[in-house]
């Protein structure tokens, strides 16, 4: 018998996150197709899971594995942030309701694999307690994390040797895409730092009691078909949802 392959469950964007050039509908559950084409190379079939879904521990029978994916702003009242901040993107109630309450899922399981992906990384270290710095530019210069235009960059990240991340990467040092203003500032308990930017902001965090828990502020979907080491967080995620 053909062993069934792992679902992995990609998070969508909010409802009103992503405008669509169709003059038919107003409103879309999206995600970027990258991210499905790195959970299919790993061998996964990959679902998207719209935001709003109330029956939240019904998704995790539903599939093997998590991917909470890159995103708009977290909303700042979740975190004791200032909610006037001027560089504050328009924040996404649903989205950020339905994935804290879908983390408190998965870490209540304490078996399901997860990874966390750039706005991801941001939400799981709010739902344990951390908070954020609300816009890089105030508290770093120069501001290695986007491009000049607010988007891409590519920035090295130091990966601690002794981490879940470096052992699933297989790699202490990376190059790696990024494009976001806000980032972790104090880490949440429970929670250990696993790699750091040259500027000391935290680029990786992992849950070590857990058998897959992983996060990461840079984006691994961008660059994974090129890049083995960013492949690789993909590929372990199959592998623990294969177990």
């Amino acid at each position: 018998m053909t062993r069934k392959r792992p679902v992995i469950g990609i998070l969508s964007y909010g409802r009103n996150d992503v405008a669509v050039d169709n003059f038919l509908y107003d409103e879309y559950y999206a995600s970027p197709a990258q991210y499905i084409d790195a959970v299919r190379r790993a061998g996964g079939m990959a679902v998207i899971l719209p935001q709003g879904e109330s029956d939240l521990r019904g998704w995790l029978t539903l599939v093997d594995g998590f991917v909470f994916t890159g995103g708009t702003d977290i909303d700042p009242a979740l975190y004791g942030g200032n909610l006037a901040h001027p560089n504050l993107l328009k924040v996404s109630t649903e989205r950020d309701s339905t994935e804290m309450g879908l983390i408190k899922a998965v870490l209540d399981d304490g078996t399901i694999p997860a990874l966390f992906i750039c706005r991801g990384m941001q939400l799981l270290n709010v739902a344990l307690g951390g908070d954020l710095h609300m816009h890089l530019p105030d508290v770093k210069d120069p501001d290695i994390h986007r491009g000049p235009d607010g988007g891409w960059t590519v920035q090295p990240v130091d990966v601690d040797t002794s981490s879940k991340v470096f052992a699933v990467m297989q790699s202490d040092h990376v190059k790696t895409y990024s494009g976001h203003h806000q980032a972790v500032n104090t880490v949440a308990a429970g929670l250990t730092v696993a790699a750091t930017a040259p500027d000391g902001i935290v680029e990786a965090l992992e849950i070590a009691s857990h058998p897959f828990c992983l996060a990461v502020q840079w984006h691994p979907e961008v660059s994974a078909a090129q890049d083995a080491s960013q492949q690789n967080l993909f590929d372990g995620l199959i592998a623990a949802a294969s177990v």
